[in-house]
């Protein structure tokens, strides 16, 4: 199809290899707390101290660097949380390094519109595909001057990612940015530097298979007992015997508690993050541990019971349930949630959200559901949209990084596939062939629900349209049966039809013709052959 980007092939989504559980820390004592903030202090500044040498490094790092961080900071705490710390700042910077490379790639896209909108005249009208000129010279001019900053930025990101510097913060840097902004946060001082703090506290240990309970630094017993190995200089604060600190509270894992129990019964790995909430004032334990790579289904076994089709939207999934040969079944359905408020809330909506979709999907009997692979990295720069700010916040605010991870997690748990496809054209051509033809008095068909169908069908490896062009009309058996929807072999392709959607009921089809059996042709050529032709016998004359 000219014009039109190569789609990519539907891939089946690889499942989770982790797991992360979490419970309170309940009845803790005025000393248990005292002695969780001390080491979270004194861990946290190891940390902070570690993270700075390793940025220092930049791309010189190697397998002697972190063996002399490692030995650095062992007399400060002991060898296994060192480890802990080092793992961590190896996990940061890389985190960095991806954003590092995001950012970079969003001012190229902002960059290659700008220079090309400033090479347009002024006013030339944009198409469908590209983005005209400015419409004055006064807007070519301010964004002349913007397209000079970005490539002023661009060029010190690029420096810096050559020289191997990053911009981390320990604490996150939305958080320090608040500091200036205490009055619309609706924080004070106190409450910002505590909550700072906290966040920069470190108390975590990494898992080790074959020790005692899976973890000799932060120990779990199946009891629900909680201790920790206190670092040398607070080793003083220890009330039991090897450095150790046992707490009063206790854990008792309600969701995975089996699996959980399972583990640490036969000494396998469990990493334990500890850390205080806040704005609650409450202490949470948190436990994960890896999982065996999930291994995902063929796709061919993913599309042997259907496909339920989702559009993702700003407040909705658009769903719809597809047969094998890609025919819709019943009604759509929509599943909706709110991204408004904070982000507990949000996250509270999405999983909501997604666990309705699992549900109905389990009950229709598929094996998979067909989702779009949506990646907003490109869309959300002001210079391709414009003023479209509006739009620019409806796409920015759909989290589809956390979404497409959160929905794997959960469809796996009860035994689903995820299969990815290209996003390209599905809201358009679902719209063009299966909106109107759907839409009955008593079912409205939106856009998105349009989308949904195209997007099951191209995981199942339809193509999006209704029919395909029909054949000649004088090769007809040769060209083969015209309709996408069933192969030759399939029993009932010819049967009778299903009501008809293109028109009300009672009221007249295009066709001009109430008769919804397959009627045979009028013409002898393709008439049904029920009887032999037998040749008589030649007449005689006298």
């Amino acid at each position: 199809m000219g014009g039109l980007r190569e789609l990519a092939a539907p891939f089946v989504v690889p499942g989770p290899c982790g797991v992360a559980v979490r419970d309170r820390l309940k009845h803790l004592t005025p000393q248990d707390e005292n002695v969780l903030r001390l080491v979270g202090e004194h861990q946290g500044r190891l940390a902070s101290r570690d993270l700075k040498a390793r940025c220092a490094d930049g791309l010189e790092h190697g397998a002697d660097t972190w063996a002399s961080r490692k030995r650095d900071l062992t007399p400060l705490s002991s060898s296994r949380i060192a480890g802990a710390i080092t793992k961590a700042t190896h996990d940061q910077w890389a985190l960095a390094r991806r954003g590092q490379a995001a950012h970079i790639q969003t001012l190229e896209v902002g960059i290659r519109t700008l220079r090309h909108r400033l090479s347009l005249p002024i006013g030339t009208p944009g198409t469908k595909r590209a983005a005209g000129g400015y419409r004055s010279r006064g807007e070519w001019f301010h964004k002349s001057r913007r397209l000079a900053a970005l490539e002023a930025r661009h060029a010190a990101v690029v420096a810096d990612r050559q020289a191997g510097r990053v911009r981390v913060v320990r604490g996150g840097r939305r958080l320090l940015n608040t500091r200036h902004h205490l009055t619309r946060a609706r924080l004070t001082e106190e409450r910002w530097r505590e909550r700072w703090e906290a966040e920069r506290w470190f108390i975590a240990a990494d898992g080790e298979s074959g020790k005692r309970f899976g973890n000799e630094t932060i120990r779990v017993t199946p009891d629900g007992e909680v201790s920790i190995k206190l670092p040398a200089p607070l080793a003083h604060l220890a009330n039991t015997q090897h450095g150790r600190y046992t707490f009063t509270a206790t854990v008792a894992f309600a969701h995975r508690g089996v699996e959980w129990a399972d583990r640490i019964t036969a000494n396998r790995a469990v990493a334990y993050r500890i850390h205080l909430d806040t704005d609650r004032h409450r202490w949470y334990l948190t436990a994960s541990w890896q999982r065996p790579v999930v291994q995902t289904i063929p796709l061919e076994a993913a599309r042997a019971r259907g496909m339920i089709g989702v559009d993702t939207n700003a407040d909705h999934f658009a769903a719809y349930h597809l047969d094998p040969h890609g025919n819709p079944i019943g009604d759509p359905h929509r599943f909706p949630y709110d991204l408004s408020g904070t982000t507990t809330h949000r996250d509270a909506q999405i999983r909501h959200a997604l666990t309705r979709l699992i549900n109905w999907a389990k009950q229709t009997g598929v094996a998979a559901i067909g989702i779009e692979d949506l990646d907003f990295t490109a869309e959300k720069t002001r210079e391709k949209h414009g003023r479209r700010k509006r739009f620019r916040q409806l796409i920015s605010g759909i989290p589809t990084g956390k979404l497409k991870a959160r929905l794997v997690s959960m469809a796996a748990e009860q035994g689903l596939a995820i299969v990815a496809v290209d996003p390209a054209y599905t809201s358009l051509w679902g719209a063009q062939h299966w909106q109107k033809p759907l839409a009955t008095p008593k079912r409205k068909m939106s856009r998105h629900d349009a989308a949904g169908i195209a997007i099951g069908r191209r995981a199942l490896g339809h193509p999006v349209r209704r029919r395909t062009a029909p054949p000649p009309h004088d090769r007809s058996d040769r060209a083969g049966h015209r309709t996408a929807q069933a192969g030759p072999g399939t029993r009932g392709r010819e049967g009778t039809r299903p009501p008809a959607t293109d028109h009300a009921p009672g009221g007249v089809p295009p066709s001009g013709t109430r008769k919804r059996e397959p009627s045979a042709s009028n013409t002898v050529r393709d008439a049904p052959r029920a009887q032999q032709w037998v040749q008589d016998s030649l007449m005689h004359t006298g």
